[in-house]
């Protein structure tokens, strides 16, 4: 084989889905192909072609435009252009011009069509549409992790190695503790017949027996916990492990259905995982000083790195480290209160941001504020302004560096009574001008993390009543949403940052996860939807037909695979002792994963283009 047919074999081999076939026919693949030439402006595909091809693209560019001459895709190096080869009339929906004098192989359809035919995985990719292929991308992801712990795919109801161990509510304490030592666990599930009624655990006896000096003689019912959270027995190990460590828990009763199908702990979830977030968690809320609390967020990089190395998504991820920046921050203020007195009025803490969305990575900055009941008094701002500060100087020196810009509880503006907050979203919503738009993108996301007295429901309700009724005030912000473009044909240069510390990266988070919790927003608040989770939003928003099911499943893989390689990136700068940043590099990806990241980028935008349009997003751009 010449050199020219060797350059050809090896692009081919690196670029997908011709990476996918086997090297005896990579070799002989080269000499099937034409190479052909296109000046810049030139008609692409090319009209009247004898024979029909498929195109790949070694050097160049190609913009592919609807019947209306709308930009719906872009094309560039590695690139591959297969609308001759498709049946009509989808083969004739784009039209497209080279924008760059271009270069391609050429490879007959019928060539094509045995390929196919001959191997599946090649053909699997033109039998799937974008969506299916990332689900499997996402899969793969997901089902070959770098070290795996399991965690991420059983199901609890495999993990449960024993007939649970009950009681009924009339057994005595006593007695209860006596069965909890015969059978060595610790805890006890209450039954009532076929219902469960609650649980004991080790802390109860200590705590509500033991330490008020209760007789062991009276019922187990006295000192039960009634009120449970319950997991089902398809319900994801690691979904478990969330929902343990946003409670603050070690022990979760499984169910079948309304059956008990038994219990699970902690150290059934360790034997999957060693580094957890739960007994973080558990450190955090025993902790009694802020020195405390920064040697244990010290660990929080350690946790990113272990859960992406056990097969975690971007959404486990954020979901854990949310869940220790929930804790970090309700610890803190429950030490700010020890040392400031009890709080002269009601007041809650609400964060923002990525907090607010529970899609958190390692050290994300802080977006904060106080909503202080309405009876407050102007000399007890002081009380609160000394909290703030104590809890945004903790959350800093924890690695949560000050907001940027600023918004946080210290900053008077953004600590606020009931009625001030009020006329704040009543402004924004009414007059949407461009701060108002980049506030909205903060404090839309708005979620409580301390509020005993429950004061944010009420500012909620009334802020997602105001935002579905005013379409103008989501029209504005659509178009503020479009400014926000994935960088199709991101791995040429031309769109690459040139220079500086980043030069030839781009900002994955910027350019490919804001997009789309863009969108979760607009698509949650047009249709006065209170989540903030963008997955989560998503599904309400299918749910609720603000958004199509197909829509939101599309969305959903998007987000999760762009912030999964996102999670990636940073959990390799974290292991190699460096500071993560949303910075990716085209070169760390594999051709495959940049063939699907691409795919992820032309959902994005075609969501993006029918939103504009549905809103008119041009009139207010």
């Amino acid at each position: 084989m010449n050199i020219e047919l060797i350059e050809i074999r090896d692009f081919l081999a690196s670029h997908p889905p011709f990476s996918q076939l086997p090297q005896d026919t990579l070799e002989r693949l080269p000499q099937r192909l034409s190479v052909r030439y296109f000046r810049r402006g030139s008609p692409f595909p090319p009209e009247n072609a004898d024979p029909l091809c498929v195109y790949l693209l070694r050097r160049g560019a190609v913009e592919l435009r609807d019947a209306n001459g709308e930009l719906v895709g872009k094309l560039a190096e590695g690139d591959l252009c297969d609308m001759p080869c498709r049946p009509t009339p989808e083969g004739g929906r784009f039209f497209g011009n080279t924008s760059e004098d271009t270069l391609v192989y050429a490879l007959p359809c019928a060539e094509l069509a045995d390929l196919r035919e001959q191997h599946a995985e090649f053909a699997e990719h033109f039998d799937q549409s974008i969506s299916s292929r990332l689900r499997k991308a996402l899969d793969i992801m997901v089902d070959a992790p770098a070290a795996g712990t399991g965690l991420m795919t059983v199901q609890i109801g495999n993990m449960i190695n024993r007939t649970p161990i009950v009681a009924s509510p009339e057994t005595s304490i006593r007695e209860a503790a006596q069965v909890m030592s015969e059978h060595r666990v610790s805890s006890l599930l209450i039954m009532e017949g076929d219902r469960l009624a609650g649980m004991i655990t080790d802390r109860d006896l200590r705590s509500r027996c033991v330490a008020v000096g209760l007789s062991t003689d009276r019922p187990v019912s006295e000192i039960m916990t009634e009120k449970l959270q319950t997991a089902q027995v398809d319900t994801l190990g690691f979904q478990a492990l969330i929902t343990m460590t946003r409670l603050n828990v070690h022990h979760l009763p499984v169910l079948d259905g309304q059956r008990v199908a038994g219990l699970i702990s902690t150290t059934d979830l360790t034997r999957f995982q060693s580094a957890n977030a739960v007994y973080l968690v558990g450190d955090i809320h025993r902790a009694t000083s802020i020195e405390t609390l920064v040697q244990i967020s010290a660990k929080i990089p350690e946790l990113q790195v272990h859960l992406v190395n056990g097969g975690a998504t971007a959404n486990h991820v954020g979901q854990a480290i949310s869940a220790i920046t929930d804790a970090i921050t309700q610890r803190l203020l429950i030490l700010a209160e020890a040392d400031l007195g009890n709080p002269p009025v009601p007041y809650a803490w609400i964060v923002g941001g990525s907090q607010a969305r529970r899609e958190q990575s390692s050290h994300s900055d802080q977006d904060n504020a106080l909503l202080i009941a309405d009876h407050a008094k102007p000399d007890d701002d002081a009380y609160f302004a000394a909290l703030a500060k104590i809890v945004n100087d903790g959350l800093d020196a924890c690695g949560f560096v000050y907001c940027p810009g600023d918004v946080m509880a210290s900053n008077p503006k953004w600590r606020q009574p009931l009625r001030i907050w009020h006329k704040y979203f009543t402004n924004w919503i009414l007059k949407p001008e461009p701060n108002s738009l980049m506030l909205a993108n903060v404090f839309f996301d708005l979620r409580a993390v301390h509020d005993p007295d429950n004061l944010f429901p009420e500012l909620q309700e009334r802020v997602l009543e105001r935002s579905k009724a005013n379409r103008i005030f989501v029209a504005y912000m659509v178009a503020n949403a479009l400014k926000y473009r994935p960088p199709l044909g991101f791995f040429r240069n031309i769109v690459l940052i040139q220079g500086g510390d980043h030069d030839h990266t781009f900002d994955i988070k910027h350019k490919g996860i804001v997009p789309i919790v863009d969108l979760a927003r607009i698509y949650a608040l047009s249709g006065g939807l209170p989540e903030t989770n963008t997955i989560e939003r998503l599904s309400s928003a299918a749910e609720h037909g603000t958004l199509s099911k197909d829509g939101a499943a599309n969305l959903t893989d998007a987000i999760e695979l762009v912030g999964t390689l996102r999670m990636r990136h940073q959990a390799n700068q974290l292991a190699h002792g460096r500071k993560a940043d949303n910075f990716l590099s085209p070169d760390e990806l594999s051709p495959l994963e940049r063939g699907h990241l691409k795919d992820a980028f032309l959902l994005i935008n075609t969501m993006q283009e029918s939103l504009g349009q549905r809103y008119q997003a041009g009139r207010f751009a």
